[in-house]
Formats: C-alpha cells, sequence, structure tokens
C-alpha cells in the first residue's frame, strides 16, 4: 500500500518537477550562453570550465552549443506545464493535451539524454577538462527523463515507445557524429585559415605597448581557432602583433604548437597573459 502512494505522488507531481529541472537547466545553459556573447569568464570553482567554454566544441554554426540546451529546456517547461494551464472545464481538451505532451516529453527528454551523453564523452576524452555546468546540465537531463518515464501512469504501448525511441537514437547518433566532424580543430583548419591574417594598422600608443611588453618579458598564450585571441591581436594591429611574444597552445598537428610551455604555465583558458610571473586570463 505504501508503495502504491509513493507512486501516486510521483505522478501527481511529475509535471511540476519536470518543469522544476528544466527551469533549473535553462537558468544553467542561460548563464553559458550569456558569458559567450559578452566574452566573460566563466565564474566556476573548477579552473578547467573556462577551457571547456572557449572550446571549438562549445559552438554551432558560430552560436553557443548552450544556447541551443536553453532552447530545448524552455520547450520541455511549456510542454510540462501545457495541461496544467487548461481549464478543468476543459476535461476533454486537457486530456488530449495531457498525452500528447506526454509523448513528446519522452523524446525530447530521451533525445537530451543520448546528447548529453556525447557531451560528457567530449569533456571525458576529448577536452579532458571538467565543467560544473555541464554536469548539472547532464543531471538535469537524466532527471527529466526518468520522471517522464515514471510519472506517467498512462504509457499504453511499449513497443511504440521502443521504435520512437530508436528513431530518436539513431538521429542523435548521426547529429553528434557531424557536430563533431564539423567542431574539430581538424575541421576548422580545413574549413579556415589556421592563422588568421591582422588586417588592423598598428598606432604609435599600441607599438609603444607592444614593446614594453616584450621589455618585461610578458607572454600571449592562445590558440589560433580562439576568436578573443585573433581579437586581441587585432586591437594591438599588424605591426604591434608580431613584437608580443606569442604563445600557440592549440594541441592538434599545428606545427607551432607549443603545448608543453602552455601546460607548464598552468595555462586553463584563451587568452591568457604571463606577466611578472603572474598568470591573468
Amino acid at each position: 500500500m505504501q508503495r502504491h502512494q509513493q507512486v501516486g505522488w510521483l505522478q501527481r507531481w511529475a509535471r511540476p518537477l519536470i518543469a522544476a529541472f528544466a527551469t533549473i537547466g535553462a537558468i544553467d545553459t542561460a548563464y553559458l550562453t550569456y558569458a559567450k556573447f559578452a566574452g566573460d569568464e566563466v565564474v566556476c570553482p573548477i579552473t578547467s570550465c573556462n577551457q571547456v567554454a572557449q572550446s571549438p566544441y562549445s559552438e554551432v554554426f558560430g552560436l553557443p552549443l548552450s544556447l541551443f540546451g536553453l532552447l530545448a529546456y524552455l520547450g520541455i517547461a511549456a510542454l510540462a506545464i501545457a495541461p496544467l494551464v487548461v481549464s478543468p472545464s476543459q476535461p476533454d481538451r486537457r486530456r488530449q493535451l495531457n498525452q500528447f505532451t506526454w509523448l513528446l516529453l519522452f523524446l525530447a527528454t530521451l533525445g537530451m539524454v543520448l546528447f548529453s551523453v556525447y557531451l560528457m564523452s567530449l569533456l571525458a576524452f576529448v577536452i579532458q577538462a571538467a565543467c560544473i555546468y555541464c554536469i548539472i546540465s547532464a543531471v538535469m537531463t537524466v532527471g527529466m527523463f526518468v520522471i517522464t518515464l515514471m510519472g506517467n501512469p498512462a504509457w499504453k504501448d511499449p513497443g511504440q515507445l521502443a521504435f520512437l525511441g530508436f528513431i530518436v537514437a539513431v538521429g542523435v547518433l548521426v547529429t553528434s557524429l557531424g557536430l563533431y566532424n564539423l567542431s574539430s580543430p581538424s575541421a576548422i583548419a580545413q574549413t579556415e585559415t589556421k592563422f588568421p591574417p591582422i588586417t588592423t594598422t598598428s598606432g604609435a600608443a599600441e607599438v609603444a605597448l607592444a614593446q614594453h611588453l616584450d621589455r618585461v618579458g610578458a607572454k600571449m598564450y592562445g590558440a589560433y581557432w580562439c576568436p578573443h585571441c585573433h581579437d586581441q591581436k587585432q586591437l594591438f594591429g599588424q605591426t604591434a602583433a608580431t613584437t608580443v611574444d606569442y604563445v600557440e597552445c592549440a594541441n592538434d598537428d599545428n606545427p607551432r604548437q607549443q603545448t608543453e610551455a602552455c601546460a607548464a604555465a598552468g595555462i586553463m583558458s584563451y587568452p591568457s597573459w604571463e606577466i611578472n610571473g603572474e598568470v591573468l586570463s
């Protein structure tokens, strides 16, 4: 009897719980999206968060991957609460919307769980860095999927769910492979100039600053695929940028790579400057 009451409680509160998990995920991804657009460092107790946030895998077609996560969380929150806002005086409409949105919630949360597996694999095996925001997002995604499975008392056709789930899995697999190939540094190198040219002209102030930095032994650490690194070089201009001691940290087939120097300096995000023995991101 006690078991039955526990299941009944979860079923009654499943949709609000899914909406709550989705809200947490939306806040999480909204912050990452804001930091990406603003060019700010991610505030995080783990320093490797910025390494993840600035990796080429954090963008899709020039847009932050977190933006798509934000839209997905908002969509799931809307699906979860949609039947709850229908007036009880319209029971047929509420019942139809309830059944329809449960199926959509199943497909959406399953897709997000599978894509989270892809993202966690990137963190563990490719980027080799941890990100607390990514982990929070993955936990919220798994939570929404579990609640969706256990919270709907009216799943009638497990075979249909398995078939639709298989289609979603194939779609996520194809999408993940495509994004991986599109976002990998080797693919970027094939479609873009490995070292984008500096097109701005140096003024007297920029040249003087670069010469001063060179005299004090300052070093700039960056990666060829890092847009903020290129922006800083553009601020120096063509002449001054060649004076700055630049260390290339991209770990691929790049002939200019100096990954050992970057690792020795403890570089976790790009661009970073080492001035008077202090590393400034």
